[in-house]
């Protein structure tokens, strides 16, 4: 009952009142896992920073490390800084794994740490970030802050004009130029760069197994596999679809930008991104092609 309650809370409240619920029901599950779940190992650092830009399984990371499993094996709880004062340029208190940090690789060396940390950047194809931006602006991403009025104009152009409307949305958004920031920051062994494909792919167990190690974090293998097993992308799509809404979970396959991306579409993409691509280690258009 309450998590329906914040569920129509997220959806169909001011953004004020959905960041109040957000916050409430994580602390309330935090506190059940103090209480309940045992702790065998700790991380030897005191902050763990997930680092993105959306459309890059944030919510999916988001689900791993709160998971009571992790927790049991590092002692930290998760915390979500666009819920407390401040936001994500806050500090987040020590013990705690700060997740869903949109920003750049600048202003994240700006906050403040509370001492010894890891943080990593899940990469993504940014062509393939402008088709998944699309599809969950036009049809399933929770009605906050701008999206609505996103949603009209997507609902209202072809899906060419909406592809090239994405696309200036994440220009304007400096969204492009993050993903670049941390690219091209200098070697730091605090940090590690991770991709998506990797992490959602064949190898997935070995990737995330190195994800979490970074982290100061290390599963025992059958509780590593249950974990990627309770948070595989069908389930947790199955898990948010309900009558009359659409799953916010679509994981589209690599590449797939060259279903929807034309000539026209190809050049606002470069013209917005430029060389970002192949900078984050995607290969150019005219490799794609010859394959």
């Amino acid at each position: 009952m309450i998590n329906r309650a914040v569920e129509f809370a997220k959806h169909n409240s001011p953004n004020s009142l959905r960041v109040k619920a957000r916050r409430a029901q994580m602390e309330a599950r935090n506190a059940r896992m103090r209480l309940t779940v045992p702790v065998v190992a700790r991380s030897e650092f005191d902050n763990i920073f997930h680092c993105t830009v959306r459309k890059t399984g944030s919510q999916w990371i988001k689900a791993l490390f709160s998971d009571p499993a992790v927790y049991r094996h590092c002692g930290m709880l998760p915390y979500d800084p666009r819920f407390y004062s401040g936001g994500a340029t806050a500090p987040v208190p020590a013990g705690r794994i700060g997740l869903a940090i949109f920003l750049s690789h600048k202003r994240f060396e700006a906050v403040p740490k509370a001492g010894s940390y890891r943080a990593f950047f899940v990469i993504r194809d940014p062509r393939d970030v402008v088709v998944s931006s699309y599809f969950s602006l036009r049809n399933s991403h929770a009605p906050m802050g701008d999206i609505p009025q996103a949603r009209k104009a997507l609902q209202e152009l072809p899906k060419k004009e909406g592809m090239l409307y994405v696309i200036d949305r994440l220009r304007d958004k400096k969204q492009f130029g993050q993903m670049r920031s941390w690219a091209v920051a200098p070697s730091d062994e605090t940090f590690r760069l991770f991709r998506y494909e990797d992490l959602t792919g064949e190898r997935q167990a070995d990737e995330v197994d190195q994800l979490l190690r970074h982290c100061g974090i290390t599963l025992p293998p059958a509780e590593l596999e249950a974990l990627l097993a309770r948070y595989s992308f069908t389930k947790m799509k199955k898990s948010k679809e309900t009558p009359g809404r659409i799953s916010h979970y679509r994981k589209g396959a690599s590449g797939d930008w060259r279903n929807h991306f034309d000539d026209d579409i190809y050049a606002a993409y470069t013209k917005a991104a430029g060389d970002l691509a192949e900078i984050l280690g995607y290969p150019a258009r005219d490799e794609t092609a010859a394959r």
